[in-house]
């Protein structure tokens, strides 16, 4: 029988989240009701939340779940009642991308995940006093103490790895750490730049640093930001509110250039600085995400040095198999993704909202 529960609920664009009883429909065949233990809070909630995007509000968002499952449907086969789970985004697996290992890029992912707010079919996972809101947010809408999660958004991970611990990697930390491992695959001796000291930018530092890179820059304006960057792996910083960026990255590299970046700030401005500074079949990876419609202007003879300008989403991963070898390396101390996870209750979500805008909270994780 349907399931009510307590939800952080977005009634309009820009409007603060209120804590609101809510009712979950019965999990269909290939879905699962997971009690949260805890979500990360992203940026792109906040997008959406301020209107920026077209999901339908009043809705319930959070896409950075993780809990214990307690019910599933009758074709769920991957997890049981009592496993822990990590939650991440769906996709149909039916697609060319899906079967080829690149779920992110489904044919569907859009609707299914970021815009839609509905199954696939049409129908509504979440309502309120009869009314259906805007709900499978990443198939989970994991701001709620419950959530009904598409099968293919969960996860089963090591139950001696606490949740509050391994919830940001869902989103934010598979995002960056996924830009490195599987886009620019840095070889030995490699020069890697990430433009960003935020959640995703600092995963992108500790991911090269289990890398044979041997020159790992981070860039941020924020100096504390930077001394956690140096702590995390990289072997140089710099400041962009004291240092023109190409001069900084030229001397670093003694003018070569680099040979990965990663843009998280989704600023196209640092986007152009970012191709200027790369170096002869260098890439640069697109991770920050400007207001749709957003363009920018490259030197078109600059690219003709076999440079690469790669787009990415959610790091390119298969789920399955990546998130549990994140899991395993924040278990044994190897990614200390604990440096970068402030705690908030989970009725606290809008002084954490406060924090991560004001820059005092680079991954909050709320807590049930």
């Amino acid at each position: 029988m349907p399931i009510t529960t307590r939800a952080a609920v977005v009634e309009s664009g820009g409007a603060p989240f209120s804590l609101s009883d809510v009712t979950l429909d019965d999990p269909g065949p290939r879905e699962a009701v997971v009690r949260l233990v805890a979500t990360g809070l992203c940026h792109t909630d906040l997008g959406v939340a301020s209107g920026g995007l077209p999901f339908p509000l009043p809705g319930v968002l959070g896409h950075e779940g993780a809990g214990v499952v307690e019910a599933v449907g009758s074709a769920v086969t991957g997890v049981a009642p009592g496993d822990h789970v990590v939650l991440s985004f769906t996709s149909c697996g039916d697609c060319r991308n899906c079967d080829g290992g690149h779920p992110a890029y489904c044919a569907t992912w859009l609707p299914l995940n970021l815009l839609g707010g509905r199954r696939a079919d049409g129908s509504s996972t979440i309502s309120r006093d009869g009314e259906a809101l805007g709900g499978h947010f990443f198939g989970q809408s994991s701001f709620a103490e419950r959530a009904l999660v598409d099968e293919r958004s969960l996860v089963k991970v090591d139950q001696d790895v606490p949740l509050e611990s391994i919830a940001p990697l869902g989103c934010g930390v598979q995002t960056g750490v996924g830009a490195v491992w599987n886009v620019l695959k840095p070889g030995t001796g490699s020069t890697i730049v990430v433009l960003g000291a935020g959640a995703v930018g600092l995963s992108a530092v500790m991911a090269a640093a289990l890398t044979p890179a041997t020159t790992i820059v981070a860039v941020d304006r924020v100096g504390e930001r930077l001394s956690l960057a140096r702590e995390l792996g990289a072997t140089h910083t710099v400041n962009a509110a004291d240092e023109d960026l190409g001069d900084a990255l030229a001397g670093i590299t003694g003018g070569r250039g680099a040979d990965g970046i990663v843009e998280t700030t989704g600023n196209v401005g640092v986007l152009r600085q970012g191709v200027d500074a790369l170096a002869a079949r260098g890439t640069v990876v697109v991770v920050g995400a400007p207001p749709f419609g957003s363009e920018v202007a490259l030197d078109v003879n600059g690219l003709l040095g076999g440079k690469q300008v790669v787009g990415l989403t959610l790091g390119d991963a298969e789920t399955q198999s990546f998130i549990p070898a994140l899991v395993r390396l924040v278990k044994e101390g190897r990614l200390p993704l604990h440096r970068l996870i402030s705690t908030y209750p989970f009725a606290d979500i809008d002084q954490a909202v406060r924090d991560m805008g004001a820059g005092k909270a680079i991954k909050p994780v709320l807590t049930f």
